[in-house]
């Protein structure tokens, strides 16, 4: 892949200069209006003249775009793979790293990064924006500066986020944790069943408690191995056996995040039970997780719930749909055998599960 790579020089380059290396996958935030007024990719080289005060900072910063800038909405899983591959050959040369992308599936790609980067001691801080930097009232410039600060942040030496992260609106989120939420204003994300990793107002505010520790004997792993043969089925009232048998006919299908009501509730109709546990013993394993915003799954505390814990639907507890999708591509590309995948579905790889 043909990188394109920018060295910005700023002013205040010291023994001391921290070093974050900027990884553009395309997004709103690195658009910006040509003289017609349509939106265009920006040049980073430019980003000086955007944000000047990105001069005063004590930090070293390189971009790496990908070639041609993606929407988020073409993100695959080649893109995950050139993400982490970037991290990963980097790794050592960089106090952090901020990555641009769309907001429309940065939560899965969040997601995804945080299982692929295993041993992770670094910040890995996704951002995006709203407006384009170029807009009079964009929200780039804050998450794009507060991000660098947060990327390079220490205490005795040591970084404070050692884990991949969404920042977004003065919010710093787990990235396994966050889910967009917004299409129209610009707090677009928000962790629910996890509290925010920090808060940026005068001073950022870190809550450490919160934060994943650092685990500086482990070196830094790219598991880049993935399986898409997974979907999300979502269930309404309505919902037939024929939705439901054709979803799971589906050739080589291996695993169904399934979204639930409630606490993990579903119809309890014979014929649906039926149809998840024929699905179920043809091998394909079947992940429970709420469509509410916040709570988590408990099979079993109401009657509708007790039978998927009876035919082997697995508890995604409080898991979001982008942490257990993603979850599932990754434990099928990377587990030999199916009970592998069921056992490490229900314990936390990134902190994406309160165990």
């Amino acid at each position: 892949m043909n990188y394109k790579i920018v060295r910005l020089n700023t002013s205040l380059r010291t023994s001391k200069t921290s070093s974050v290396l900027i990884i553009y996958t395309g997004g709103t935030l690195g658009m910006a209006y040509d003289d017609s007024g349509a939106l265009v990719p920006f040049n980073f080289g430019q980003i000086l003249e955007k944000i000047p005060i990105l001069s005063n900072m004590n930090i070293a910063i390189t971009v790496i775009s990908f070639p041609e800038p993606i929407d988020s909405s073409n993100v695959s899983m080649k893109h995950w793979s050139d993400m982490a591959y970037i991290i990963y050959e980097n790794y050592d040369s960089y106090d952090g790293f901020v990555v641009l992308h769309g907001t429309d599936t940065m939560a899965y790609s969040a997601s995804m990064l945080s299982y692929m980067l295993q041993g992770l001691n670094k910040p890995v801080i996704f951002t995006g924006a709203q407006l384009p930097i170029s807009a009079m009232r964009s929200d780039a410039r804050e998450n794009l500066m507060t991000s660098l600060e947060i990327a390079t942040a220490k205490i005795n030496d040591e970084p404070i986020v050692p884990e991949v992260c969404i920042f977004f609106n003065h919010m710093l989120l787990r990235g396994n944790r966050a889910k967009k939420v917004q299409s129209v204003h610009f707090d677009a994300f928000e962790s629910e069943n996890y509290p925010p990793l920090a808060e940026s107002g005068i001073v950022i505010d870190y809550h450490t408690a919160a934060i994943r520790p650092l685990e500086s004997n482990k070196k830094l792993v790219n598991r880049s191995k993935l399986d898409n043969n997974v979907m999300v089925l979502k269930l309404f009232p309505g919902i037939t056996d024929k939705i439901m048998d054709a979803c799971f006919a589906i050739e080589g299908l291996k695993g169904v995040v399934l979204e639930t009501y409630g606490s993990g509730n579903s119809p309890s109709e014979k014929w649906f039970m039926q149809s998840l546990e024929r699905a179920i013993k043809k091998g394909i394993i079947i992940l429970n997780v709420s469509q509410c915003n916040g709570g988590r799954v408990i099979q079993g505390r109401y009657e509708t719930s007790k039978e998927l814990l009876s035919v082997g639907v697995i508890s995604g507890a409080d898991m979001t749909t982008e942490a257990a999708i993603t979850k599932l591509m990754f434990l099928f590309g990377q587990e030999k055998t199916l009970e592998d995948v069921k056992s490490k579905l229900m314990i936390p790889l990134a902190g994406e599960i309160t165990a």
